[in-house]
């Protein structure tokens, strides 16, 4: 059962009631399944993680990157971060009106016991119900929310990392760049010309350290799929020669190259399970977009299979480097499928 399926769930038991009036504003639930428990034109799903949004969309629901108007009740599902999933109760408080219910919704994986303790201490919780190895949990909105309420909304703001870049909780390597980023900067420094894309680019800091160590790229396409990371990356990369794009990558084709290069650290978690095939999927994305003579420059944690993903869509693909837990690869001359 999914964490969705079970805010569903609790609307079904009753646990959870939605309002008689007004939306119900859904923070970062990623599929249409509370659609059977609440009408759809009073469902309104802030997603701001590409393939999650497109395919809330494609089922016809409203989905908005980030909410602004007020709602009649609100439901945070939870992520791995905790001063996101605080950021997003804040601001769930700060777009619902007094009385109205908000609901936090989350596995124990996601450390929803732990973060009801906190907010109960300072937010009394009204509710709770258990199913698939999570809870829902809800309180009352009050009249005046306590001053730990502002803090977390503080807390979960974009800011500057160490390394001086705009970051925010909750995304990849958020507080340092990756250290399979870093191995892979050293790999093509010098090494990049002509129009080069970033598969996965998050919040920009591999795109800044190719555009400061080639001077021969042209243009530099960033392609990332959460629209908080391409904010940050908007920052962080201000070169002329960069391109942002809010995209799911593993859907990009040829309409979107031609391209000299490309440069990826792909991702390999969905939620908290390994996912190889996500990476695989880059890796054939990238074929697609490049030229005939194109070169992607990728790195993967040593343990990941992508020998086999690399050889079915390029040429020829050349272990660059391997130390530090992780391998960098070049392959060029993209298969056509």
């Amino acid at each position: 059962m999914s964490r969705t399926d079970r805010a569903t769930a609790a609307f079904a038991s009753g646990e959870l009631a939605a309002p008689e009036a007004g939306d119900v504003l859904l923070i970062r639930a990623a599929t249409p399944a509370l659609a059977e428990a609440l009408p759809h034109d009073r469902l309104l799903f802030e997603q701001s993680f590409k393939p999650a949004h497109d395919t809330l969309a494609a089922a016809g629901l409203r989905v908005t990157i980030r909410a602004e108007k007020s709602a009649a009740m609100a439901l945070v599902t939870l992520g791995r971060s905790r001063a996101e999933n605080l950021g997003n109760l804040a601001r769930a408080i700060a777009l619902t009106p007094p009385g109205a219910t908000i609901a936090l919704d989350g596995a124990k994986t996601d450390g929803v016991d732990s973060l009801a303790r906190q907010v109960g201490a300072v937010l009394p919780l009204s509710g709770s119900f258990s199913k698939a190895h999570g809870k829902v949990v809800s309180l009352i909105r009050p009249e005046a929310p306590p001053p730990e309420v502002a803090a977390w909304d503080a807390a979960a703001a974009p800011a500057r990392n160490a390394a001086g870049f705009l970051t925010a909780p909750g995304l990849f390597s958020a507080d340092a760049p990756d250290p399979g980023s870093v191995r892979l900067a050293e790999a093509f420094a010098g090494r990049l010309s002509g129009r080069v894309a970033d598969l996965g680019a998050g919040w920009g800091w591999l795109a800044a350290q190719a555009l400061a160590a080639c001077p021969g790229i042209a243009a530099l396409d960033l392609f990332e799929a959460e629209a908080r990371a391409l904010d940050c990356a908007r920052v962080n990369v201000p070169d002329p020669r960069a391109a942002f794009h809010w995209s799911d990558v593993t859907r990009l084709g040829r309409r979107d190259g031609p391209f000299d290069a490309a440069i990826c650290n792909p991702p390999f978690h969905e939620g908290r399970a390994a996912e190889p095939g996500l990476g695989a999927g880059f890796v054939a994305a990238a074929a697609r977009i490049l030229k005939p003579a194109g070169r992607l420059f990728l790195v993967a944690n040593r343990q990941l299979p992508y020998e086999a993903p690399l050889a079915a869509a390029f040429a020829r693909a050349e272990k660059l480097a391997e130390d530090g837990g992780f391998k960098v690869y070049l392959a060029d001359r993209p298969r056509r499928a």
